[in-house]
């Protein structure tokens, strides 16, 4: 089992960066593909990205490839998105979640869950 907790999350004005948070309080981090997902007020839960146990693969959505970019230290148990050029639509409850099997970004494959973090980003 883990646990995950996301921070990083804040107001932002149009074409700012931000960059959000992971950290995992598990023994092997490394058993877990993890994934970025968000969710606006009124829309379904997007997913936005997977990462690998070991951080050599990330699949990104179309809709932030380019802009949004996922590192993961294995040592400190934290996955990091690093948000770029972001702009109004990408106002959202951002949540990460982890899961043992391949990686996906259907929010169905995965089976923990942080609470997220809130961003929001100004016109």
């Amino acid at each position: 089992q883990v646990h995950l907790q996301e921070s990083g999350g804040n107001l932002v004005q149009a074409g700012g960066s931000l960059t959000l948070s992971c950290t995992a309080s598990t023994r092997y981090f490394t058993n877990y593909v993890v994934g970025w997902f968000r969710q606006a007020p009124g829309k379904e839960r997007e997913g936005l990205s997977c990462t690998t146990e070991y951080g050599w693969a990330t699949y990104y959505a179309s809709s932030v490839e380019g802009r949004f970019t996922v590192s993961r230290n294995n040592t400190k148990k934290t996955l990091y998105l690093q948000m770029n050029n972001l702009k109004p639509d990408d106002t959202a409850m951002y949540f990460c979640a982890a899961q043992t099997g391949g990686c996906s970004l259907n929010e169905a494959r995965f089976d923990y869950w942080g609470q997220g973090t809130q961003v929001a980003v100004s016109p």
